[in-house]
């Protein structure tokens, strides 16, 4: 089928490919009618140093350029698809059918580090890569790759046909227009990730020619849903989709969006044998737990929040309450990560019959049921948890949603990437050992190349863009979300242009300056600060170092408003001590054992640094006193806990299944590293969960 360049009537709206870039946020929720906080515009916030400035520098400068090698080469297959499908080389598809997706994903990657360094080599690939989208896109918005190149390998066989058979008349058909035939081709979230991927591009670059595919794409599923709504229901896998609208609808101010996105949700009711693990079998509105599939789950609590920041339906309210709390009081890890199960069978709203047991895969499993070694917990799942409580936040403002926001960032999505940002896990377990004596679906190891390829950009465009999440904004008010050394540069209504400068060693240090830079005149304001969660003992606040009579209660915002001048101080100290935490008594997996945390750092036991003996010998004393110290893993500085632990060390358990408990008590001194940073020092055995000792 021919593509044609043809862009709509709403993308024309958007005139320029080099006017000044969107004053947006990662999400614009800054005209949404139910929304308390919006986001920072992208480029406002730059890490300067310390631990984010140092990542941000492994992403931006090693981390992009070495999947885009990946991308191209025969294993990734995924630059190679576009060539082929924008008609600049023959050849078949090869890779699943989501690599679209993930490939865009990537895009945004290098939008968030354009935002940042307006790295022109980045601008350059970004250009490039552009281009085969604009030529690889059908004239009604319709983009998928294996699609695409299917039409046009058969339009070229059928030429070849039709002129062998042009002396006796045999007449080929054209056949259909190929799109949703099969709900397991991921079409809406590879158009989800195009859309999502087109107005970050824009609001970083200014330029609006991936925004006008955008626009294409958006146009596609309206008209598409217009005509088969049951079709596009059904087809709603992993829903990257629904963000997107919403967003699409920020973006433009557009009504047809809006539309969409309320309609998106409604028919997810119409789809006929649907299952809990796609969250299919009843309507949303009937849900008030979290089930199946987690990555899809995730995606969809936050399709529906950034829903509700728009429509303010307070019944989509309190379905996303309770989900919630199922998810953070009885499904989540300690590290925020979501998905317990590999396979399983549904514990939701099924009658425990042979025929009506549904599998689920990649799941939230039943309440509680927080599996150690066999734990899932997909990066992408992880990621889609941090998206459903930042919209949360957007919604309310408390700070029990960016809690939630940092525990992600920190202890399940860096896990996902190598130290030298190269290699990737696709699940985040709590516990490896050599002796299980069965081989799981995924490496335990990081590689660069995933045969499911989703998490690896997923993880790379989400820590690219960590930045945009260290602040929100309202009227007459700064929330301070994330810590971390950096510049907050913008303009906000009431205030006027300021700049914050932050100067902290976070999260290894709870100590933290912000200086107000600039400010024109003296104004009246909120700086709000938040205090974390794991800060209960006293976070205390001074400006221009005379501390302040402000309530500091952990999970909640502090917030100093007074009238505020150039060079002014605001600085928050936050005690930073180890903890030794357990468990719900009913997360079986975990009785009698405890996890080890410092500040918003959760940490692990690792081989490497047991001089020999294993991850099963140790227990950790309730009493337990941890000393931080310095270390480097891979280039990258760290701070390990070192302290006195039970040495357990007894004979083999190997033909053993129960045998005779013994006391045995033997000090050892150990060293415990950040989760994030496990796995980095070749192959090895972990576990964050240890037996607690007396």
């Amino acid at each position: 089928m021919k593509k044609v360049l043809i862009f709509s009537t709403a993308a024309l709206l958007a005139v320029s490919t080099t006017s000044m870039a969107q004053k947006n946020g990662i999400t614009d929720t800054g005209k949404s009618k139910f929304a308390v906080v919006s986001s920072t515009p992208v480029s406002a916030v730059k890490w300067t140093d310390g631990f984010w400035g140092e990542r941000f520098g492994v992403f931006s400068g090693t981390s992009v350029q070495s999947m885009w090698e990946t991308w191209k080469s025969d294993k990734g297959h995924g630059w190679n698809n576009f060539l082929i499908a924008a008609g600049e080389k023959k050849g078949k598809r090869h890779g699943p059918p989501f690599h679209d997706g993930d490939m865009y994903k990537w895009l945004e990657a290098l939008t968030a580090v354009y935002a940042v360094n307006k790295d022109p080599e980045v601008g350059k690939i970004m250009d490039r890569f552009i281009e085969l989208i604009q030529k690889s896109q059908r004239a009604d918005g319709y983009l998928h790759t294996p699609v695409i190149i299917a039409e046009m390998n058969k339009q070229a066989t059928a030429k070849e046909e039709a002129k062998e058979n042009a002396t006796i008349g045999t007449k080929v058909g054209t056949g259909k227009d190929g799109a949703f035939g099969n709900r397991l081709n991921f079409e809406t979230y590879n158009l989800g990730h195009l859309i999502t991927a087109g107005i970050m591009h824009k609001r970083a670059t200014g330029k609006t020619t991936l925004f006008n595919c955008a626009v294409k794409a958006a146009d596609f599923l309206y008209d598409f849903y217009k005509r088969a709504s049951d079709e596009l229901a059904r087809n709603a896998i992993c829903p990257s989709h629904y963000m997107a609208i919403a967003e699409m609808y920020r973006e433009t101010g557009n009504p047809k969006y809006l539309e969409l996105s309320e309609k998106l949700i409604d028919i997810r009711g119409k789809v006929e044998n649907g299952t809990d693990d796609n969250q299919d079998r009843v309507p949303f509105r009937q849900q008030y737990k979290a089930m199946g599939h987690s990555v899809r789950a995730n995606y969809l609590y936050a399709g529906v929040a950034d829903l509700y920041l728009e429509s303010g339906e307070e019944q989509l309210k309190k379905n996303l309450d309770s989900i919630w709390e199922d998810i953070v009081t009885r499904k989540m890890y300690i590290t925020g990560a979501c998905g317990a199960l590999y396979d399983g069978t549904s514990p939701d709203g099924t009658d425990y019959t042979p025929d009506n047991i549904q599998k689920v895969h990649q799941s939230y499993g039943r309440p509680y049921q927080l599996p150690h070694s066999t734990a899932h917990n997909e990066t992408c799942a992880n990621i889609g948890n941090l998206f459903f409580n930042w919209r949360m936040f957007a919604a309310t403002g408390e700070a029990k949603y960016t809690d939630i926001v940092e525990n992600c960032l920190y202890n399940s999505i860096l896990s996902g990437i190598s130290l030298d940002g190269k290699k990737y896990f696709y699940t985040n377990p709590l516990r490896i050992s050599k002796d299980l004596p069965y081989t799981l679906r995924w490496p335990k190891e990081r590689t660069e190349y995933i045969s499911c390829f989703c998490c690896p950009p997923n993880t790379l465009r989400t820590l690219c863009e960590a930045q945009d999440y260290a602040y929100s904004i309202e009227k007459g008010g700064v929330y301070v979300n994330l810590y971390g050394g950096n510049t907050l540069n913008t303009n906000i209504e009431g205030i006027g242009e300021i700049t914050l400068t932050q100067k902290t060693d976070y999260p290894w240090d709870g100590a933290v300056n912000i200086s107000v830079d600039k400010l024109k005149g003296k104004k009246q304001f909120e700086i709000k600060l938040r205090v974390p969660d794991w800060c209960t003992e006293g976070a205390k606040i001074t400006v221009n170092g005379e501390e302040q009579n402000i309530e500091t209660k952990a999970g909640t915002y502090a917030t100093v408003n007074r009238t505020w001048k150039k060079g002014d101080v605001v600085s928050i100290n936050m005690p930073m001590r180890t903890r030794i935490v357990e468990a719900n008594p009913l997360v079986e997996e975990s009785r009698g054992q405890v996890a080890v945390q410092r500040g918003p750092i959760v940490y692990c036991l690792e081989s490497n640094d047991l001089g020999g003996l294993s991850i099963d010998d140790i227990a950790i004393p309730l009493d337990a006193k941890f000393t931080p110290v310095d270390m480097t893993i891979d280039g990258s500085r760290i701070k390990a806990l070192e302290g006195e632990v039970i040495n357990r060390s007894e004979a083999s358990w190997k033909g053993q299944l129960y045998r005779e408990a013994t006391a045995k008590k033997q000090m050892v001194k150990v060293r415990l590293i950040p989760y994030y940073a496990w796995g980095n020092r070749g192959k090895s055995e972990m576990t964050v969960w240890m037996p607690a000792g007396l």
